[in-house]
């Protein structure tokens, strides 16, 4: 997994909301620190420590994974398009606009509750999908 994030050559954050009723913190990290095996999430705010099983550091990573093809097919996904039909037609949206203006999540199910992480990737460059 260390590889893709390498591969990258950015910043993947992720961050979903802390568990604690009480709290309203979000609890943030980057993608690619998951990797190590001490790895541990902690809220700012009360300071509570998520530790992740290696199911959901294996989704995760996978999730790096992903983003890193998409990297990797940038100059592709830059002559796509998402084709939507309309009274009167088609309109063809850019993928690359897809991808920088839609909000990324990844439901996945964490101590038997359904959790909403929300992905946040830095640009690779100002010209990315131009």
């Amino acid at each position: 997994m260390s590889k893709s994030a390498n591969e990258l050559g950015a910043k993947a954050q992720i961050d979903f909301h802390c568990f604690d009723p009480e709290c309203d913190g979000i609890v943030k990290f980057n993608l690619a620190d998951i990797a190590g095996r001490e790895f541990q999430a902690v809220c700012p705010k009360c300071h509570r420590a998520y530790e992740l099983d290696a199911a959901l550091k294996d989704k995760l990573g996978r999730m790096l994974e992903l983003i890193t093809a998409i990297r990797k097919a940038e100059d592709i996904l830059g002559d796509s398009n998402v084709s939507v039909n309309v009274a009167g037609g088609e309109v063809k949206i850019p993928y690359a606009l897809l991808l920088t203006r839609l909000n990324t999540l990844i439901t996945l199910e964490v101590g038997g509750r359904k959790v909403d992480f929300h992905l946040w990737i830095e640009p690779s460059s100002p010209d990315t999908f131009r």
